[in-house]
Order: C-alpha cells, then structure tokens, then sequence
C-alpha cells in the first residue's frame, strides 16, 4: 500500500468549499487538467453532508484518487481508530490523512488499522501555520517531530505530509526519511499561494514523488481551470 496517485508529481486540489455544488463545480473544472493528481476532502463538507455523499460527488466527474483529511485525525484515543476508519473506508475514500499529536500508540493503532482495511494512510507532522512549535510560540515540542515520521515509517508508511511552505523543513523531512523509506518516499506538501509557499522552489528539495496541495489558489480562483493550469506547470520548474 505505496503509491497512491498514478503520477509521480501532481496537482491535488483542497477541497475546502461549503457546499457540495462547489464541489461539482470545483472536481469538474480540473479533473481533465494533466497533472492533477487527486482530490483532498475535509471536514467541512464530511460534517454539512456526510463523507459518503461528498464521495459520490466527486466520483461523478472523476476516478481520481480521494484524500479524506479529518483535520486533524490520529488525536483520540488508540480505540478509536477502528470505529473512525471503517466509517471512512466504507465511503469510498482511498487515503486517510493522519497527524499523530497524541501519541505514538494512537499512530501505531490508527496505521494498523488502516492496513488491515486497505486504506492508503498519509501522515503529518508539521504544519504549516506560525505558532505550531514550541520554539515559535506554539505547544508541540519540536524534537518530538521526527518520532511521528520515523514512527510511521517503521511501520512501513512511505506517504508523509509535509509543510510546503516550509522548504528547509521539506529538505529536512526528506533527509530524515529517505535512508529509511528509500525509492517509495512520497510527500504530500500543503502551504502554497495563500500561505506564500512556491511550489517550484518546494519541488527543487522534495524528491521525485511529491504532490502540491492546493487550496485557495485554485477553488477561490476567477477562473479555476486556469488556476489548476497554472499550478500545473509548476510542477516542472526543478
């Protein structure tokens, strides 16, 4: 359970919109767009309509894979992750985003049980906003960091989130990972346009598989194809 997206890099589009007309609107727009390489759901519209519903949305225009992000999962208990996970596996998703901020037997209990239910699992650690770390003000301890990848990826995890807006942390990210994960290393990289990331400057450290996460800068474009254009064309300037 390595490679998610078809593509090695790509486009992957949050969908982070209030409605589920949005969403058509949104995954119609850029679903044939070359380099796009998946869909990001979120809480907003699992919580106003319900996970299954926002799936059967997307699968209307696209086969694209689907990225369920709890924002933020992998914080309850060890328990929980069954109950939570199958709920997400049964409406269709292909990936589960995890940030595991309440400890490494949540992550260890949330990762197996995402394997024993064939759903992809993607895990984080930092983000991407000030005021994360401690050392910035913020309340997660910074050498603690590397235990949620390292962690993950002794259970055999390859696909990691990382702060895209952060390029020295990415390079980082990578240079921790890469001697462990090896060739499967993929990122997942957020924190572009809105949040003053480049994603050609991110995909300059990144490696040979990462995916931009894109917001704002594509569903609140004029012209949303050609915002998903645009980003796409980013993907190359290495």
């Amino acid at each position: 359970m390595t490679k998610i997206a078809s593509l090695d890099r790509s486009i992957i589009p949050a969908c982070d919109v209030n409605t589920l007309e949005e969403l058509g609107y949104l995954v119609a727009s850029t679903c044939d767009v070359k380099g796009i390489g998946g869909y990001k759901v979120g809480a907003v519209l699992a919580i106003g309509y319900g996970l299954p519903d926002v799936v059967k949305v997307v699968r209307k225009h696209t086969d694209l894979p689907i990225i369920y992000d709890h924002q933020k999962g992998m914080t309850d208990i060890p328990d929980m992750g069954a109950s939570i996970l199958k709920k997400v596996k049964d409406a269709g998703v292909d990936a589960f985003i995890g940030f595991p901020q309440s400890g490494p037997a949540t992550e260890e209990a949330w990762i197996k049980e995402c394997e024993k239910l064939n759903l992809h699992v993607i895990v984080g650690g930092e983000m991407t906003h000030p005021k994360f770390k401690v050392s910035e003000g913020g309340f997660v301890a910074d050498e603690k960091l590397d235990s949620m990848y390292t962690i993950s990826a002794s259970f055999g995890v390859t696909n990691f989130v990382v702060p895209g807006n952060k390029v020295d942390r990415v390079k980082h990210y990578r240079e921790l990972l890469e001697p462990v994960v090896g060739k499967d290393l993929t990122f997942w990289a957020p924190g572009f346009v809105a949040q003053k990331g480049e994603i050609s400057e991110t995909g300059k450290v990144a490696g040979d598989k990462w995916h931009a996460i894109v917001g704002r800068g594509i569903y609140a474009a004029a012209d949303v194809n050609a915002a998903a254009r645009e980003m796409t064309s980013k993907l190359f300037l290495v």
